[in-house]
């Protein structure tokens, strides 16, 4: 949790930079403790093809996101094995020692996102990483790294950010469609699942997720929710905090660039972190399985290997690399959907994904 010292320190900048702002510190999207001259929002207006404006895009539509923790059994290390992290938590880029360092190491909250655009959307895909896909049961199967995340679609309206429209998230191996209320989109090919609730952080309404307890299945909250003890936390640009408890209520996450230098993308081809094209490698080792055979090895999926089996022609890994089919075939009506990309890294099409 946020030290009294923190938070005071933040009531006084919010002040002072109203103070000195005036009207330009409320207008547009208001004030935000990452961003308070609003540097990283301008930048936007240049596109997406700058780490600036993808940050700018994606903390203005990151999940507010609901973790349910299950402290119980020897596997969950008190509810840490539930907490949010980045790959590299460890200090390395392998993915067959997470699952042992996770007791020993500290835990900072991040999540990855990515921009994919065309003429008519943005398409935001957020990966939320635990070391752990665990269990207290003996007849349930552990791995070792899980990655599961939201793609959000937003229309370009007009507006500096756009308007949320529809959301796909990630559920083990099945992918679970939602809309907010007064959204265009309806039922395409694939039935929507849900309302995507909205909540008000930073005095703009942001999307609300929610996570499973051990095996990390993610919806739109609340058709996943808290039960018991669980983390809320909250999208930041700077901040990466370990929860200080397992029923820590404001706690916030940083968001990595997937394309960047500290993301993913970059590494697709390291093999000590993939097995093969978008498969996070991991082992058996560190105590992994309550009993001999029941953790499975390589299991886990980065965002460019995210399936649903039996969404019909949308394959393995489009849900990031081609977005927009995608949401044709899940959304109506689909003619909406330009399927000419303009910005879009994963199929190599952009400027460098790695300029300021």
């Amino acid at each position: 949790m946020p030290s009294p010292l923190r938070r005071v320190s933040e009531v006084l900048v919010s002040t002072l930079v109203t103070v000195s702002l005036g009207l330009l510190a409320g207008c547009g999207e208001g004030y935000s403790e990452d961003d308070p001259f609003g540097e990283a929002q301008r930048a936007l207006l240049n596109g997406v093809g700058s780490t600036a404006a993808r940050a700018a895009l994606t903390k203005r539509w990151a999940p507010i996101h609901y973790q349910d923790v299950d402290v119980t059994g020897s596997h969950s290390l008190g509810g840490k094995s539930d907490f949010l992290t980045r790959v590299d938590f460890d200090g390395d880029w392998s993915g067959t020692n997470n699952w042992d360092n996770t007791g020993s190491r500290l835990l900072s909250a991040h999540a990855y996102q990515s921009v994919v655009e065309t003429s008519s959307h943005w398409y935001l895909l957020y990966m939320f990483f635990h070391p752990r896909d665990w269990s207290d049961n003996i007849f349930d199967s552990e791995h070792e790294n899980d990655g599961e995340g939201v793609l959000l679609v937003v229309q370009r309206d007009g507006s500096e950010y756009g308007a949320l429209v529809g959301a796909v998230t990630v559920a083990h191996k099945d992918f679970f469609s939602f809309v907010p209320s007064g959204s265009p989109l309806g039922s395409g090919a694939e039935s929507v699942d849900g309302t995507l609730s909205l909540a008000s952080f930073e005095g703009v309404l942001h999307p609300m997720t929610a996570q499973e307890a051990k095996g990390h299945g993610l919806k739109a909250w609340p058709a996943y929710d808290i039960v018991g003890d669980g983390v809320k936390y909250f999208p930041s640009l700077t901040l990466a905090e370990q929860p200080a408890s397992a029923t820590a209520v404001d706690v916030r996450y940083k968001l990595l660039d997937l394309y960047g230098g500290e993301g993913l993308w970059q590494r697709r081809e390291l093999s000590t972190l993939f097995s093969g094209w978008g498969t996070f490698r991991g082992d058996t080792s560190g105590g992994c399985g309550l009993v001999a055979g029941n953790c499975s090895s390589n299991s886990a999926n980065a965002p460019w290997g995210w399936d649903d089996g039996n969404d019909g022609p949308v394959l393995r890994g489009e849900i990031a690399t081609d977005p927009a089919k995608l949401a044709a075939h899940y959304f109506s009506p689909s003619s909406q959907f330009s399927r000419t990309y303009t910005f879009n890294p994963y199929q190599g099409i952009g400027t460098d994904p790695n300029q300021p």
